[in-house]
């Protein structure tokens, strides 16, 4: 059995390691709090009740590395727990139980998900609380899904359904039918965004087919997304975003076709009015661009100094690039 003082030293260096982001530190420190399972679930129930917000923080992601259904009922009554405080410090912690739910393998995570979208329904939703929920949701995705996800959208003024519009379409959708969906002129840009914000959770292999309709709806959006600041570039800033995050697993799956119109899409929109945009269309060049590219890299590069460095990153990678 571990010492009370190895285990208070473990814990500081638990919290310390999500605190710097370094979760393969903090997976390695979670069986040191104990000797056995229980032990360590149980010096993580305790963290639960310290009033220092990183400790609660760090105890549940303790318990997601658990996983299992003992650790889903802790989290699930701790969510109600944090969601009674009313306060700043519960919020993070709710936010970050959600999304541990979301991760944790069995049913009882899907089922306490859908009851805290119930719950944030029923009250004064925030779209960050909607957002999180629904993200949370498609990594448990399930056909059980689709009612709760109904309901609650009925429930929803437009302003607050975000991710959860997306996360009914993906739920509802084969890949043959959202690839169409996407193409689809009819559906609005903010509707397929809603789509692409929620595939950053998670893209499944199933929906690797769908990547050149996404491809091909930024092209068709070139034109506004390049002189305005407004819906087209944010639909462009998110596909990038999408395919930059898992960028060693989706960029490799897209035909050659789709890769030569994605780099096109890059380079004219890294003259783009959004800096936002801008600066992940030149950071996309990186993996699908060519030596030449370099030029339009150079030509638009940012004044400010943070959106100069990373085109002069990129262009750097461009000029060098590694042998493969």
């Amino acid at each position: 059995m571990a010492s009370s003082s190895e285990e208070e030293r473990v814990r500081e260096e638990l919290v310390e390691a999500l605190r710097l982001g370094d979760e393969a530190r903090a997976r390695a420190l979670v069986p040191r709090l104990g000797t056995r399972l229980q032990q360590v679930r149980g010096a993580l129930e305790a963290m639960l009740a310290v009033p220092d917000v990183r400790v609660r923080q760090a105890a549940v992601f303790g318990l997601g590395e658990l996983g299992g259904a003992a650790s889903t009922r802790l989290l699930e009554q701790q969510l109600a727990v944090e969601e009674a405080r009313g306060d700043y410090d519960g919020a993070s912690v709710a936010e970050v139980i959600t999304q541990t739910l979301g991760r944790i393998k069995d049913t009882g995570a899907r089922a306490g998900l859908v009851r805290r979208l119930e719950r944030v329904v029923a009250g004064k939703p925030s779209l960050a609380d909607v957002n999180a929920v629904a993200c949370a949701l498609w990594r448990r995705r399930h056909p059980d899904l689709l009612p709760a996800v109904q309901r609650s959208l009925r429930k929803l003024a437009a302003p607050t359904q975000g991710y959860l519009r997306g996360l009914l379409v993906l739920l509802e959708k084969s890949p043959e039918e959202l690839g169409a969906w996407v193409r689809d002129p009819s559906v609005s840009v903010e509707h397929k965004t809603d789509v692409l914000t929620v595939l950053e959770e998670e893209v499944p292999d199933a929906l690797l087919t769908t990547l050149p309709s996404f491809i091909r709806m930024a092209q068709a959006l070139v034109e506004p997304a390049v002189s305005q600041d407004g819906a087209a570039a944010y639909y462009c800033e998110c596909l990038f975003s999408l395919l930059l995050l898992h960028e060693a697993r989706l960029l490799p799956a897209l035909t050659d076709e789709a890769r030569s119109t994605l780099r096109a899409i890059a380079r004219m929109l890294v003259a783009a009015l959004s800096p936002n945009c801008s600066i992940r269309a030149a950071a996309l060049l990186q993996f699908v661009g060519r030596p030449e590219d370099v030029t339009v890299i150079e030509a638009n590069r940012p004044v400010d100094p943070i959106g100069a460095k990373a085109f002069d990153d990129v262009a750097r990678a461009l000029r060098h690039p590694r042998e493969k």
